[in-house]
């Protein structure tokens, strides 16, 4: 996918990554006069059967590469939740998930981290669409005539847009949450910090 006339100036990249622990899926975008363009997307790999500490290792090793090759402005990960079916599966997520915040660390960049129905909701606008209506609106806005293979990188591309499109500002606020404290509260805090 990648193609070296979309090279641009440094840190004008998006990166989405899809984190896992066997295969990282990433997706490398950049804005150009109003449109988002797909510059690359690809598989990080770790080898199985090698102990944890080796397969972060060798995340954060191919990682690193990526980022150096398309210094990114921001990196887009999904939020962790807090219902997961396979908690197992869910830690080692969270182990690769904290390599790809360090990688990015190191190479300057801020990470932006979004629940999937917001993912899915800026991209498709239902937040419980399925994945081959994300991965048909990932294709339509980057002019590709069908989703990238496999799903990581379209996973990861669709995060990498969420980040771009606008409609992720306008999302619902969820029902329930306030923002802020209630006025009296916040009154009764103000005045304690006053005195």
């Amino acid at each position: 996918m990648y193609n070296p006339t979309l090279m641009a100036n440094p840190r004008e990249h998006i990166i989405g990554i899809d984190p896992g622990l066997k295969v990282t899926g990433y997706g490398v975008v950049r804005k150009a006069g109003g449109r988002i363009l797909l510059v690359e997307g690809g598989l990080v790999r770790t080898s199985l059967g090698a102990p944890l500490e080796e397969r972060l290792r060798q995340l954060h090793t191919q990682l690193a590469q990526v980022l150096e090759a398309f210094p990114p402005e921001t990196v887009v990960v999904e939020d962790l939740y807090s219902q997961y079916a396979h908690p197992r599966t869910a830690i080692l997520m969270g182990h690769a998930r904290g390599v790809v915040y360090l990688a990015a660390a190191e190479a300057g960049a801020g990470v932006a981290a979004y629940p999937p129905a917001l993912v899915k909701r800026s991209l498709t606008g239902n937040g419980r669409a399925p994945k081959d209506q994300v991965g048909r609106m990932v294709a339509q806005l980057l002019q590709l005539a069908e989703p990238p293979r496999p799903e990581d990188v379209t996973d990861a591309l669709a995060l990498a847009l969420c980040h771009c499109v606008p409609s992720r500002e306008k999302a619902r606020p969820r029902v329930g949450r306030r923002s802020g404290l209630p006025p009296e509260v916040a009154e009764r805090v103000q005045e304690a910090v006053r005195g």
